[in-house]
């Protein structure tokens, strides 16, 4: 399934850090933002984790949930969520179906090779469950202000 912006977000349940079994669909009403990224504890991750962290208040006042996705195990998150004090859900998705659902997992180049991996991705989904903005390729440096500012442009 093609993924398109207005098109509607596919519902995942993947378990979570806080040990409770989360689901897209149960947010609606809401704005979610759901991330994936490579691994935990890695210079990357870590800096996009913290980025989200450290605007966790700005995004809570606009009444955004976030969630970070990574193929890491639950314990791999707990860690990664002491480690750097970490304020919101990590979701496990070890066996990659959201990943795959999402095209967050594929073809892509690492220091000049043709690798399958994790392609870092961002998607914005609305309050009526709808996919508004998908990034793929993601740098993490500066990435959060750029989806606070598309949070910002939301009705």
């Amino acid at each position: 399934m093609l993924l398109t912006e207005r098109s509607e977000a596919p519902d995942i349940e993947l378990p979570g850090s806080d040990g409770k079994n989360h689901k897209i669909s149960d947010h609606r009403g809401e704005i979610v933002v759901i991330y994936f990224y490579p691994k935990d504890n890695t210079p990357g991750c870590t800096r996009e984790a913290c980025d989200f962290r450290d605007n966790m208040a700005r995004l809570a006042k606009k009444g955004v949930v976030v969630y970070g996705i990574s193929k890491d195990s639950l314990e791999s998150h707990e860690k990664f969520i002491a480690n750097h004090d970490l304020n919101f859900v990590l979701l496990s998705d070890e066996d990659l179906v959201a990943h795959q659902t999402y095209g967050a997992w594929g073809e892509k180049k690492m220091y000049g090779k043709v690798i399958e991996g994790v392609i870092r991705s961002t998607f914005l989904i609305d309050r009526e469950g709808l996919l508004h903005k998908m990034w793929r390729n993601v740098r993490a440096k500066g990435h959060v202000d750029k989806v606070l500012a598309e949070i910002e442009s939301m009705k």
